[in-house]
């Protein structure tokens, strides 16, 4: 009976803990990486029917020190273009992420390393 008991116990702490991760936010849910918050950035703006097209800034402060730019594999004149780029890259951030128009990462750059993630 009483190991009845622990397990039933057990089974129903489980499913609370997973009901509790089903209703964290997708901010919750990946933490502190800059490439998967650019990434939802990018999503949630094609969700609200922004043109990509021209490589927009989506974020001058993604985590402190952080942009999130969109941008093409290979550049295109329009990514080079300084409007299209975010404005804090080299004043108050100093890293970035790049994600083409359909969101997917291109470039991290860390401060120190460049990170080549797709091409497409």
């Amino acid at each position: 009976m009483r190991r009845e008991l622990i397990i039933i116990v057990l089974v129903g702490l489980s499913l609370a803990f997973l009901g509790c991760l089903q209703h964290l936010s997708p901010e919750e849910k990946i933490g502190n990486d800059p490439v998967q918050k650019c990434v939802l950035l990018c999503e949630e703006a094609k969700e609200k029917g922004l043109n990509l097209s021209s490589g927009p800034c989506l974020s001058n402060n993604l985590a402190p020190g952080w942009v999130c730019d969109v941008a093409h594999w290979p550049r295109e004149a329009v990514d080079n273009d300084p409007k299209n780029q975010c404005s804090e890259y080299g004043k108050s951030a100093w890293a970035f992420v790049e994600v083409n128009p359909d969101c997917e990462p291109i470039r991290v750059w860390d401060g120190t390393n460049m990170q080549i993630l797709g091409t497409s």
